[in-house]
C-alpha cells in the first residue's frame, strides 16, 4: 500500500486528517506541497483517482485566486493554476494507490483505506 498526504502543517484540517490516520495505524509518506510544489503531471495523477470534479481541488476563495481566469470546467486550466500557485491546491488531499480523497472532513479519506 503506498499512502500519501499532501500536507500543510498550518491547516487544522490538514492536521486533523494526518493525525487520523496515525491514529488508525497508517504512517503515510508525508508531502509538504508548499516546499515541493507539484507539477501538472502528478494534479492529473491525483485527478485521475479522485472520484470528484476536478474544481474541487481548487480553493476558490484564496486572493491569489482572484483574476486567475480560472476555467473552473477545464483540467488543465485548473492544473495550471496550481502549478503557479501551489497554494490554491485544496488540502489535505490523501492519496492510497489508485484512490484519492480530499481531507474535508478529516473522516473523508477513511473512506479509501478499506
Amino acid at each position: 500500500m503506498s499512502l500519501v498526504i499532501y500536507h500543510n502543517p498550518r491547516c487544522s484540517k490538514s492536521r486533523q486528517t494526518l493525525e487520523l490516520l496515525k491514529e488508525n495505524g497508517h504512517d503515510p509518506e508525508i508531502i509538504e506541497y508548499l516546499k515541493t510544489p507539484l507539477n501538472k503531471g502528478q494534479i492529473f495523477g491525483i485527478l485521475s483517482k479522485l472520484e470528484r470534479p476536478a474544481k474541487d481541488i481548487i480553493r476558490v476563495k484564496e486572493e491569489e485566486f482572484k483574476g486567475r481566469n480560472v476555467d473552473l470546467e477545464d483540467k488543465e486550466s485548473i492544473a495550471d493554476a496550481i502549478v503557479a500557485v501551489p497554494k490554491l491546491m485544496e488540502r489535505p488531499i490523501v492519496v492510497n494507490d489508485d484512490k484519492a480523497a480530499i481531507g474535508r472532513p478529516p473522516e473523508s479519506v477513511l473512506e479509501i483505506l478499506k
